[in-house]
């Protein structure tokens, strides 16, 4: 008696809707609406979303896990020369020819750590005329770096000039110079040029 009128009306249409038999087989041929995906496709996606974390632990542990990975790749592209994992200071044709340029030639300021350790040596010593000697080739040696930097420098920059017109050079003159104060062996990248070898 108080029933609404809505589901009065809704009621015989429910009962006229087909009933489909879920026994009845599919038709082949019938179109589903979209393609089927390829194997590949359908189990990567399994894959990634039971990878996906549920909880913010998961999460932090995935994270410091791809990054480690990342890391890794970094050292071994550090060591190797890969270019594809280089971190974006090292990246680039520029820098790369500013590094095999520093490479390929004897620089003095990557000889100045065993050197320093000479003169300090001197220094200790209590004779006058050695610490007057060990004072003489700090001088000589600070004077020796710079003129070799202004003169690698500018040469660098010609040669970048000639190999990369048009193309933006900012900073590998300066990262060169970086690179020339370090020890041949404790470079990284490591060297991938011998010694008189033009890039």
């Amino acid at each position: 008696m108080f029933r609404s009128r809505a589901k009065e009306e809704k009621a015989p249409s429910a009962d006229k809707a087909p009933v489909t038999d879920s026994k009845q087989p599919r038709d082949p041929q019938a179109p589903k609406g979209r393609p089927t995906p390829k194997r590949s496709a359908a189990q990567a996606q399994r894959r990634s979303v039971a990878h996906t974390p549920t909880t913010r632990k998961d999460a932090a542990k995935r994270q410091r896990e791809e990054r480690r990975a990342q890391m890794e790749r970094q050292r071994q592209a550090l060591a190797g020369g890969d270019e594809r994992y280089l971190p974006a200071r090292d990246r680039g044709p520029v820098r790369k020819f500013a590094r095999d340029y520093v490479d390929a030639r004897f620089n003095v300021a990557e000889f100045f750590l065993p050197m320093a350790v000479i003169i300090l040596a001197l220094s200790l010593v209590k004779v006058a005329s050695l610490q007057n000697i060990a004072l003489l080739l700090w001088l000589v040696v600070i004077v020796l770096i710079v003129l070799d930097s202004i003169l690698s420098g500018f040469r660098l920059r010609k040669r970048l000039s000639e190999r990369f017109p048009g193309q933006n050079t900012k900073g590998a003159v300066a990262y060169a110079l970086m690179r020339s104060l370090q020890m041949r062996r404790l470079r990284l990248p490591k060297p991938q040029v011998k010694r008189g070898e033009r890039p």
